[in-house]
């Protein structure tokens, strides 16, 4: 393979090991380095436009996991930005810019410094507030490619409990973050839930509390106003069939999830 589509596929930077397994051979980086490609560092190869970030990695042999290879794995997450999350063999080796996780169970991916997705959620749940890790799990739970079983078995012992106490809400069938959130908000306050509830001439809804309140959770930030009116109609219809409805945003689900629940506790005391 040639060595730009190479290091592209590996992300923009690489090292030897991984271009290796691609097939490319030490005479093709010598003739790309002579051609442009960059040696930021002795076996370390990457293009002009490489992120600085991702150069830092592989310099200082690291492993992106936690909420830092959350998009590596196309994980929901809420808190990719601020310092790195790395694996490393000696803590030490890991500046102030990072926070450092021990241990791995399994090999890491192939051509990128990132750890294995079993590895990226057991840090998550081990370092995360609940939230944060919950959204990253139950994505890969929905997807098919995790299991609940599989992370409480490698979470035993008194040191994981507050990890093993985020996999009770994990519950596979979401179609968002902002559902898997409000969903368990909404069950610690002790409110039946039913998720992804079909209702006629209304279609799905996102979440139905106590069998009569229907909860709709939209993440866009600026809405197509046909989509709006769809959405009116939605509330509309529920209504007629004697449900009622409210709607929330991710800014009060994420950020003021206290003030949505006392919501949603005053109109469910009503007819309680």
């Amino acid at each position: 393979m040639e060595v730009s589509r190479a290091l592209e596929r590996c992300g923009g930077a690489a090292r030897r090991p991984a271009l290796a397994r691609l097939g490319v051979d030490d005479a093709a980086l010598r003739r790309a380095v002579r051609s442009g490609v960059l040696q930021p560092d002795r076996g370390l190869y990457a293009l002009p436009t490489a992120p600085a970030g991702l150069i830092a990695v592989l310099r200082n042999r690291e492993l992106l996991t936690c909420s830092s290879a959350a998009g590596h794995y196309n994980l929901w997450c809420l808190s990719a930005r601020g310092l790195r999350h790395v694996y490393h063999r000696r803590q030490s080796a890991v500046g102030d810019e990072a926070v450092h996780h021990a241990g791995l169970l399994l090999p890491p991916a192939s051509i990128r410094p990132v750890a294995a997705l079993a590895d990226v959620l057991i840090h998550a749940l081990r370092c995360l507030p609940l939230k944060e890790s919950l959204v990253m799990v139950e994505s890969a739970v929905t997807r098919g490619d995790m299991t609940v079983g599989f992370l409480r078995d490698r979470l035993e012992g008194r040191r994981n409990g507050k990890a093993r106490a985020v996999l009770q809400w994990v519950d596979g069938g979401a179609d968002s973050l902002l559902e898997t959130l409000a969903r368990t908000y909404f069950r610690q306050a002790g409110i039946d839930v039913q998720t992804q509830v079909y209702l006629e001439r209304v279609g799905y809804i996102d979440l139905l509390l106590d069998g009569w309140l229907v909860v709709e959770l939209d993440g866009r930030h600026h809405a197509d106003w046909n989509q709006v009116k769809k959405d009116h109609r939605r509330n509309n219809e529920s209504v007629l069939q004697g449900y009622t409805a409210l709607r929330y945003y991710y800014s009060d689900v994420v950020y003021q999830p206290e003030a949505m629940v006392a919501q949603v506790l005053a109109v469910l005391g009503r007819r309680r």
